[in-house]
Parts: C-alpha cells; sequence; structure tokens
C-alpha cells in the first residue's frame, strides 16, 4: 500500500458522510472516538488554517498536510521529552556534566572532557553547552 493510498483510507475513516473531504466536526468526532480530544473550535481552525480551496473541508491534499502536521508536532514533542531527560536542571542547555550523568544512567561512562568534547561537536555558538535548537539539528 502506498503513501497516498493509506492517507486516502485514513480520510475516508474521518469522513463520516462519504463527501470524499473532512469538516471540522468530522475531524473532531472521529479524534474523540479514537481516545484524542480535539474541540470543535480547534478543529475550525486547523481546517481554516490547511483547506486550499476555501469550501471550509479538507480535501485529500489538505488531510496529508494535517497528518504530516501531526507528525511533525508529535516528533517535535519526542525531542523535546528526550532533551529534557538530559537537561536536569531545566535550563534550557545540557552541560557537559548533565551529559556525563545521563550517559552514566545509559550505561556509559565518559568522563567530563569527553562528554565536553561530545558537546563541542554539536555546539555550533560555541558556549560549551547543547541548546535545545543544537539538539535537534544534532538528532535529524
Amino acid at each position: 500500500m502506498t503513501r497516498s493510498e493509506q492517507y486516502q483510507r485514513v480520510l475516508r475513516y474521518f469522513d463520516r458522510d462519504g463527501d470524499g473531504k473532512v469538516s471540522a466536526s468530522e475531524l473532531s468526532h472521529r479524534l474523540a472516538l479514537m481516545g484524542g480530544e480535539l474541540k470543535l473550535n480547534e478543529a475550525e481552525a486547523a481546517v481554516e488554517s490547511l483547506d486550499s480551496d476555501g469550501d471550509g473541508l479538507l480535501g485529500l491534499e489538505d488531510f496529508i498536510g494535517l497528518m504530516e502536521k501531526a507528525g511533525e508536532e508529535e516528533k517535535m514533542k519526542d525531542l523535546k521529552e528526550a532533551f529534557e531527560m538530559y537537561d536536569a536542571d531545566r535550563n534550557g542547555f545540557i552541560t557537559p556534566n548533565e551529559l556525563k550523568k545521563m550517559l552514566m544512567k545509559l550505561g556509559e561512562f565518559k568522563s567530563v572532557d569527553e562528554c565536553k568534547a561530545m558537546i563541542k561537536q554539536f555546539d555550533l555558538n560555541g558556549d560549551g553547552v547543547i541548546s535545545f535548537e543544537e539538539y535537534k539539528l544534532m538528532m535529524q
């Protein structure tokens, strides 16, 4: 099954009235059935922002955009959670000491100097720590 066929299949699931497009109410309703939550006004805003032909509905291409955007948001959420595991003091940066502690938890023993060298590889601005932006680039 191609990616396009997969998206068409998902679109058909969301498309309760069978018109080939997804309305805000269909989007909200189906997500609720799947255990998610998207209030109607949020669904309306999502549809409005992705509706390429102005009919107030999501066609296949619009729906693909929605699915890809949701996938990117999920990926970003996962990256943020992983970053926060390293950023023990929650200051927005991974320091050599924080990296050393996390690596120890993972069973890898490195010195602070080794951690500094690891950080230096991805430290774009040379401040000696890894910011979330640098972490995102490193993880891609």
